[in-house]
């Protein structure tokens, strides 16, 4: 029997995804609990066009964070921060200040989407990487001088 799920169920599938499953899992577990729907013809062709709406918007959205990443490789921020002789920052720079400049820049960036190697501690230039989209990353040079 085939029925689309309305949620995700371990050991079966996530929300949305077509399955083959026994009927008599399907009406006493599945059915009852809200689970799942009976995959009738008309129900099918509603999911294939769900489906598809939902492969043009995820290709748009790839699209769009591709263009970001190539913006956001020319980009080179600025940051200054006091420090002490040797060139060691009085405290460090955090994926929030990253994100704080980029935003100025107008790039709308959570600080959970930048990954750095450790926190930046000291004056010259780093880069950081920046979570785009699933398998899309730019890489951000940042150059960290001295507080006048």
């Amino acid at each position: 029997m085939q029925i689309i799920l309305q949620q995700d169920v371990p050991n079966l599938g996530k929300k949305g995804e077509l399955k083959d499953v026994a009927p008599g899992y399907a009406r006493n577990l599945l059915f009852p609990k809200g689970m799942a729907l009976e995959a009738t013809p008309q129900r099918i062709r509603e999911w294939k066009k769900r489906q598809e709406k939902e492969e043009m918007v995820n290709r748009q959205k790839e699209e769009e964070a591709r263009e970001k990443a190539n913006k956001l490789k020319e980009i080179e921020l600025l940051i200054e921060m006091p420090a002490g002789d040797g060139g060691r920052l009085f405290g460090s720079v955090t994926p929030a200040d990253i994100a704080a400049k980029l935003n100025e820049k107008g790039f709308a960036i959570d600080k959970k989407d930048i990954e750095a190697e450790g926190p930046i501690k000291s004056i010259g230039n780093h880069t950081v990487s920046v979570k785009l989209y699933p398998g899309i990353k730019a890489a951000v040079s940042i150059s960290v001088q001295q507080e006048a």
